[in-house]
């Protein structure tokens, strides 16, 4: 027997990469009310063991369903996540290009992975998609920012049987315009154990962070911010 809960409750596909943020934004689709379907990719990038902090958000934040999809976008290169190029160390003066896109930049990715996650929806009937991007620590990558989120919606409900029949895609990004210690204020009230997540670009075989690219300092300095122990084990 169904519970009007299950019945009624909202559905929605959370991309969920094990990081700090997208598991803030999975726990907000959580408190929301929907029913989440997880999804994470393995697309050939060298912190490959954001995958397995993935399946311990997914666990421990009751999402419905988890999925990982293995895409390799090492035939294209082009970023230092998928590459053999360096990792740079913040602050070091060829982090970015003369656009300021740093080198961790992978070339289209966001746009790869929504469409995942609009067929994805689509299929699971889900009207809402929500992503973790944040504009304000990575105002770098351009599929970060509010106008490419806005043309992505735009095109996914005009690309789509849903989007045509009238049964629209939204596209939620509840922490893009948060600073780093907003989003772990935000989670630490809604109960993530980011102890459970992995951010470093660069970890070491056992995977630890390195406590020096651009996500690691990003992360310390929140958590410093916040006022919050950080759990991370850095070596």
């Amino acid at each position: 027997m169904f519970s009007v809960e299950s019945i009624y409750m909202k559905k929605a596909v959370v991309l969920l990469s094990g990081g700090l943020d997208s598991a803030t934004v999975l726990a907000i689709a959580r408190a929301e009310g929907f029913e989440c379907y997880c999804l994470s990719f393995s697309y050939g990038q060298r912190h490959k063991c954001e995958l397995e902090a993935s399946k311990r958000v997914f666990t421990a934040l009751g999402g419905k369903e988890y999925k990982i999809v293995n895409i390799d976008l090492r035939a294209f290169g082009g970023s230092a996540l998928t590459d053999d190029i360096d990792v740079p160390k913040a602050g070091d003066n060829d982090a970015a290009s003369e656009s300021n896109i740093p080198v961790t930049y992978v070339p289209a990715r966001n746009i790869i992975f929504l469409s995942y996650a609009l067929g994805f929806a689509e299929v699971n009937k889900c009207s809402d998609i929500f992503l973790g991007v944040n504009a304000v620590d990575y105002s770098g990558y351009p599929d970060c920012r509010a106008e490419f989120i806005n043309a992505f919606q735009t095109m996914a409900n005009l690309g789509t049987k849903a989007g045509v029949e009238g049964k629209g895609f939204t596209i939620q990004t509840p922490i893009i315009d948060m600073s780093k210690a907003d989003i772990i204020r935000k989670g630490v009230e809604l109960g993530v154990d980011y102890g459970l997540t992995h951010s470093c670009y660069n970890p070491s075989l056992e995977g630890l962070s390195c406590g020096e690219c651009d996500s690691c300092v990003l992360r310390i300095a929140g958590f410093n911010e916040a006022g919050v122990a950080d759990p991370t084990k850095y070596f």
